[in-house]
């Protein structure tokens, strides 16, 4: 199997067993919404411990990822690419050379997450942080995108994008939303310390209780009255200009 591949185990004794084993490498756990959830509270429990997103769907859904077999109603979306835990990375950073991390907060197109990984690597960006919720996972896509880059630095999983904010400001992080109505253009943000850009959504932008408790809103430049630019986009340039000032 190519790492740009992404494949799919079911049953219930083989999704609890991935679980214990490789829970890095789930991308999603599918179950059939007709199952009670006294029956899987275990396997919920053990997904929710390891920041793995677990859905409801009918059984037409099932049936298109694995076809007619005996799935039981469970099937796990697993992906070469291993997920990092936060604080495990944590432990492996020195924080007197004022790393920066990019914090996406919903990216739901797996063109962009592709992209944004990419120019995270080229950059030399320390690590991307990805929430379970309304977040592209790391697939083929991705993968594809990436130009194979996905994976040479870490991916950083959290359950949602708060707890990674939470997470990196008691680490010693400054958390930098990029937001169109900032007062402050990038050429004029400190990035002198620990940083982290937070990347938002593709058409909601960042959600509206991070930009309330960033430490800084910067914003880029724009002419001819454009109002915003792609995710990708404002990843490479803000990611850019951190490395040149570097």
């Amino acid at each position: 199997m190519s790492k740009t591949e992404n494949f799919f185990i079911y049953g219930k004794k083989p999704v609890e067993e991935a679980l214990q084993t490789r829970p890095k490498q789930l991308d999603k756990i599918f179950v059939k919404n007709s199952l009670r959830p006294n029956s899987y509270k275990n396997l919920y429990e053990t997904a929710s411990k390891n920041h793995v997103p677990l859905v409801t769907v009918p059984d037409a859904k099932i049936l298109n990822l694995v076809g007619r077999v005996n799935h039981q109603g469970f099937v796990a979306q697993m992906s070469n690419i291993e997920y990092s835990n936060f604080f495990e990375w944590i432990e492996t950073q020195d924080l007197s050379k004022n790393p920066a991390v990019l914090l996406l907060d919903g990216i739901e197109d797996p063109h962009n997450l592709g992209a944004i990984l990419r120019t995270a690597a080229a950059a030399g960006i320390e690590a991307v942080i990805v929430p379970t919720q309304n977040q592209a996972p790391v697939n083929a896509t991705v993968f594809k995108t990436s130009a194979g880059t996905a994976g040479r630095i870490p991916i950083i999983r959290v359950h949602d994008t708060t707890q990674g904010f939470k997470d990196l400001k008691l680490a010693g992080f400054s958390v930098l939303g990029l937001d169109g109505s900032a007062k402050k253009e990038i050429w004029d943000a400190d990035f002198s310390i620990p940083v982290a850009f937070i990347i938002g959504n593709e058409g909601r932008g960042i959600s509206r209780n991070l930009l309330k408790q960033c430490d800084e809103l910067i914003k880029f430049p724009m002419e001819h009255n454009v109002e915003s630019l792609n995710a990708s986009v404002s990843a490479a340039l803000i990611s850019y200009e951190w490395k040149r000032r570097r």
